[in-house]
């Protein structure tokens, strides 16, 4: 198999479960926002953490990465952030201030998506930093959620859940910086050839 027809795959593990990823998105929304099931809620949550870590784990260790991979894997992690800040915003779980932090972020680096564009370029690869920050806010909001119970574990987890969330925002926005200094880097190269 060429390389080229490789990088085309569809049908992978990896490819599988970013896609169930995807599909966990409504589900998990309809459970926090619907019968606020919050135990099946954040079940979904550690499952969705952790086959984002093994689909790269297979991906790498299998050869099965791809074009698609590519796009998927990142896009499902967002959907997952975007979902469960909307759903703990509503639940009033987390504080307007931090969905517009994130927010921001997004539409910072987006902004310079039209500028990639326009010199030929796709969107680039996903850095080391941005999925450490990802990382940090798939563990910081379901310890977040947790915390808004009374149980014995909620004290723990809002200290846990406030230090991922602080983390991984200033990582997220700390890789968005990174992300644009590549772009500008890119144009200013290909302007000079």
């Amino acid at each position: 198999m060429s390389e080229t027809s490789a990088e085309d795959r569809i049908w992978t593990v990896p490819n599988l479960l970013s896609f169930l990823r995807l599909l966990g998105v409504p589900v998990f929304l309809w459970l926090v926002l619907g019968p606020k099931a919050d135990g099946w809620a954040i079940g979904i949550l550690a499952v969705a953490g952790f086959t984002d870590w093994l689909d790269g784990k297979i991906a790498r260790a299998f050869n099965q990465t791809s074009k698609l991979g590519r796009i998927i894997d990142p896009a499902a992690d967002k959907l997952y952030v975007f979902a469960t800040i909307l759903a703990l915003l509503l639940r009033e779980v987390i504080p307007w201030w931090l969905v517009l932090v994130i927010l921001a972020r997004e539409l910072f680096v987006a902004s310079s998506f039209p500028v990639l564009r326009k010199h030929g370029y796709r969107a680039l690869q996903v850095h080391f930093l941005g999925k450490a920050a990802m990382f940090n806010l798939m563990y910081a909001f379901p310890l977040l959620f947790l915390a808004s119970h009374s149980g014995w574990y909620a004290d723990i987890a809002r200290i846990v859940g406030w230090a991922f969330a602080l983390w991984g925002t200033g990582l997220y926005w700390w890789a968005g910086l990174l992300y644009v200094v590549q772009v500008r880097r890119l144009v200013t190269s290909a302007k000079k050839e």
